[in-house]
């Protein structure tokens, strides 16, 4: 059978059929890349007050955005909806009827304050949500009763200040779930129990204080956690215990002054450790064992760093000492990591501490080596 050519369009009263699936990692940049150059390559010259119309073989894209008007109808084939930037606190209660195949939704900086419940009811394959720069303060019970196809929820840069696990009851296939740039300060317990398949948690910019210990109990693949940009005071043995492929972890710009020793052991596959911009004056002998080792955590090997915390450089950090020399290809911003205690090393870079620490160690090694040669017998 010949394909039908893509052709771009103003709003489309024609009901163009899906022939097939879309592929759920769809680069949005290159849909709105089509959607610029698409007219002026067919000589059609579009009407700033329709919404964009993408057809293709898989079915309808449509993009609306200012000085578009809120679309009334909808293509029945649309798989790709974006209405972003209206000024709006909810939603027509039908705007998602007869889209049934809808797979993506973005309905970012619209100022949206709450949704109904029944609001997905109409689109039982969505795979993606993006709900950023809104001014929702909780979600439904319920909103997520048919959704057990949703990949990808985004909540960021809402206004939640609390979150329950109920709210997020009746998703399946969660891999991603962004809940960063709100107002959060506590999380409940068994949030994450049933997203066996989740593999990117973004909890940066809330106000969290503390994470209850059952966090990540429950995910079997995370690869990438964001916690940066909170008020973490400590980070507890225990809690990344159950996630051993950890890729990415991301724990700067906290308030982190402790690091309990056991906090990485078991972590296998880590590749990014950013601990930037907290309160660490010392970390306990140990907390380095397994990272950054060859054949342990994959050699750490996009990098780390410690930078911006006011270390305090004596015997109590001679296993980082030895762990820097041995890491410092890895290591992020080397001269913004320094000493700020005592005062005759403030200001002194770590790693320079570290290696002339390392080297009057193997002097003294080598000194007492030699006496112990040259002792009459």
């Amino acid at each position: 059978m010949e394909k039908r050519e893509a052709t771009m369009s103003p709003w489309s009263t024609e009901r163009n059929q899906s022939t097939g699936d879309l592929d759920p990692h769809l680069s949005r940049t290159l849909f709105l890349l089509l959607l610029i150059m698409a007219p002026s390559t067919q000589g059609v010259i579009p009407n700033p007050e329709a919404c964009q119309v993408f057809q293709s073989d898989n079915g309808s894209s449509v993009n609306c955005h200012p000085p578009a008007k809120f679309p009334q109808y909808l293509p029945a084939d649309t798989i790709y909806l974006a209405v972003e930037f209206f000024n709006l606190t909810q939603l027509p209660p039908d705007i998602l009827q007869g889209i049934s195949n809808l797979q993506e939704l973005h309905l970012s900086s619209n100022g949206l304050e709450k949704l109904s419940a029944k609001f997905l009811l109409p689109v039982p394959q969505l795979k993606v949500l993006d709900l950023t720069r809104n001014a929702l303060t909780r979600l439904p019970p319920g909103l997520f009763q048919v959704s057990a196809a949703l990949h990808t929820l985004v909540l960021k840069e809402n206004q939640l200040e609390v979150l329950e696990a109920s709210w997020l009851h009746g998703l399946k296939a969660l891999g991603h779930l962004d809940l960063s740039g709100n107002r959060l300060q506590t999380l409940p317990p068994g949030l994450l129990a049933n997203f066996t398949d989740l593999c990117i948690l973004d909890l940066g910019n809330n106000q969290l204080e503390t994470l209850p210990p059952d966090l990540l109990r429950g995910p079997l693949k995370l690869e990438r956690l964001h916690l940066e940009g909170n008020r973490l005071q400590a980070l507890k043995e225990g809690l990344l215990a159950p996630q051993p492929n950890l890729q990415y972890l991301f724990l700067n710009d906290n308030q982190l002054a402790t690091v309990e020793a056991g906090a990485f052991r078991g972590l296998k596959q880590l590749d990014m450790l950013d601990l930037s911009n907290n309160s660490l004056t010392s970390v306990p002998k140990g907390l380095w064992t397994s990272l950054g080792q060859p054949g342990a955590a994959q050699n750490m090997k996009d990098g780390f760093d410690i930078s911006h915390n006011p270390w305090i450089c004596n015997q109590d950090l001679d296993d980082l000492y030895q762990w820097l020399v041995t890491n410092k290809d890895k290591m992020f911003f080397r001269n913004d990591t320094c000493c700020s205690e005592p005062k005759a090393m403030k200001g002194q870079t770590l790693l320079a501490v570290a290696a002339s620490h390392l080297k009057l160690e193997a002097g003294v090694e080598t000194g007492v080596m030699a006496s112990k040669n040259t002792a009459p017998r």
